[in-house]
């Protein structure tokens, strides 16, 4: 599990709540002032992953209005720049003249150098939020500011590979373990350099490893878009982003991979996915392997029977068994009464 705290003002009186929740964002960005149609009943929560250096925080909160002054930026400035991957409602923010909307899959950018304001709409919104350190930012300080203010859509490009990467992140940690933290915060911060750079016309910038991981990043989505295409070669994929073969594999090289290996591994794994679902009990496995780019059943079973020690028959018929008798033991009460909160708080 990668370290991760969690914060809700459920768990405080009602008169407590905005106040905490002020104190939280204070501590998770910077100081501000914040102000709220619903502050006398505010419900926010927070959960916050460590990144390393970086910070990523997903949060659902009612109808906030943020403002950081000039004087709490003198008082106070841990020199960070914020993003905030909007994933439900709207917001506005203005760097004095300068005003900018916001709507869902946009990335709004901040920095706790510069002040701002920001108002969320009048219905309860959900965030990414990430907090990466300015020094971090593989661009000229002087360039990476101009960025500040910009709507980056995480709908194409960077943006989408940055979005990508966090909503797969935050929607769950557990396959992630503690030692991977660091890695994922060179991650993103890669990709935020790289969205960055986009934003402002300043690839050149950028060095050359960033360059390099990006385009790790950028293949390795294309394959996974891609998998059910059973003419899915190294050639195709480097020619969709306009590089060598050569080039294409040694990026993977040095990731310790292989172009063909990387494929075959993303296959078996969502083919297991599917097998491992009852509710594609009826699937055929014939129709699974179509599914995933096998032309041929048979070279299927056997590079599924190599990687996992099984076949997949086997897989799908002990999976499915063991999920048939621990089906009794669910708590359908307690599902009931947890399901609403949950809901709430994605």
């Amino acid at each position: 599990m990668l370290p991760e705290t969690v914060f809700t003002t459920q768990e405080l009186s009602a008169s407590d709540r905005f106040e905490a929740w002020t104190e939280q964002l204070g501590r998770t960005h910077a100081p501000m002032h914040l102000s709220s149609e619903r502050a006398a009943d505010y419900r926010g929560h927070q959960r916050v992953i460590g990144l390393g250096d970086v910070t990523v925080w997903p949060a659902t909160f009612d109808h906030l209005v943020f403002r950081r002054t000039p004087k709490l930026v003198r008082q106070s400035d841990p020199e960070v720049f914020h993003l905030s991957l909007l994933r439900r409602g709207d917001g506005a923010a203005s760097w004095g003249r300068q005003q900018v909307e916001y709507q869902v899959d946009d990335f709004h950018v901040n920095c706790s150098s510069r002040s701002y304001e920001i108002s969320t709409g009048p219905d309860p919104v959900t965030i990414v939020g990430v907090e990466i350190p300015r020094a971090a930012v593989d661009l000229p300080a002087d360039r990476a500011y101009g960025v500040v203010g910009r709507r980056i859509s995480g709908r194409e490009g960077m943006g989408a590979l940055l979005a990508g990467l966090l909503v797969q992140l935050v929607s769950d940690t557990s396959s992630y373990r503690a030692a991977d933290a660091e890695r994922l915060g060179r991650v993103v911060t890669d990709l935020v350099s790289a969205a960055f750079a986009h934003a402002l016309e300043a690839e050149p910038h950028l060095p050359p490893e960033i360059h390099a991981r990006a385009m790790v990043l950028r293949v390795k989505s294309f394959v996974r878009r891609h998998l059910g295409d059973p003419n899915l070669t190294p050639a195709k994929i480097a020619a969709a982003h306009h590089i060598s073969r050569s080039y294409l594999y040694r990026l993977f090289q040095d990731e310790g991979l292989t172009v063909a290996s990387y494929i075959r591994d993303q296959r078996l794994a969502m083919a297991r996915r599917d097998l491992s679902d009852p509710s594609l009990r009826e699937l055929p496995i014939h129709a699974i392997a179509t599914r995933w780019g096998y032309r041929r059943p048979g070279d299927f079973t056997r590079a599924f029977r190599t990687a996992q020690g099984v076949t997949p028959s086997e897989l799908r018929e002990r999976v499915l068994s063991r999920t048939a008798v621990d089906a009794p033991h669910i708590d359908v009460d307690a599902a009931r009464m947890t399901a609403p909160e949950a809901h709430a708080h994605h």
